[in-house]
């Protein structure tokens, strides 16, 4: 049986024998915008990136973290609705694929699994309001700086192997906006830059 924090004996069995367990390589979309959601996944290990598109523009919304779930897909599972946004795995993933059917139901059996979602409905409205401030009142210095301890924190990798680009497309911005932000907190002496590599110092 799949060890799940908080969830109880018995629906830990029901979602043991009815999901599948997957495991996942980095930079793999698991979910595209526009598709209808019929499993809905739980973050074993790994780190998960959700993001959100408009028109040609890209923005990181949130993390999924282990014991973690997104809860745009349960909502538009549950609602047969297109997905508004879509995931990638940020590195080596192991998850679990919780057949949207089962999920319906047992939300009526086990109060737990409520809990387990509404907990991650007030952890992303969290996470969109700490965003929407970032966009609104941060420099994009503080901004970028803030994005690359929290990655650090996340991963537990420091220096970091990522790319101006990349950083650029979680930010929904151009990469030269980036190199040139990233080249004056290297001048603070707040990030070291290597060939393929970013350290905070």
């Amino acid at each position: 049986m799949i060890k799940l924090p908080n969830l109880s004996i018995a629906l830990q069995e029901q979602i043991t024998n009815n999901s599948a367990l997957v495991e996942i390589p980095a930079d793999t979309e698991i979910l595209r915008e526009g598709q209808y959601v019929k499993v809905i996944p739980l973050v074993l290990e790994g780190l998960v990136k959700v993001f959100t598109k408009y028109e040609d523009k890209e923005l990181l919304l949130y993390y999924i973290q282990p014991n973690g779930s997104c809860v745009m897909s349960f909502t538009a599972s549950l609602k047969n609705e297109p997905s508004k946004v879509y995931a990638i795995t940020d590195e080596n993933c192991k998850l679990l694929l919780l057949p949207v059917d089962k999920v319906a139901q047992w939300i009526g059996e086990f109060p737990d699994l409520n809990n387990l979602f509404f907990q991650q409905y007030n952890l992303r409205y969290s996470d969109l309001l700490e965003t929407i401030n970032q966009l609104l009142f941060d420099k994009m210095d503080k901004r970028l700086l803030d994005y690359l301890k929290e990655k650090v924190a996340l991963t537990k990798k420091n220096p970091l192997k990522i790319s101006h680009r990349q950083i650029a497309s979680e930010f929904g911005t151009a990469r030269e906006v980036i190199s040139r932000v990233m080249k004056k907190l290297e001048q603070e002496a707040k990030v070291k830059q290597l060939n393929t590599t970013i350290e905070i110092l």
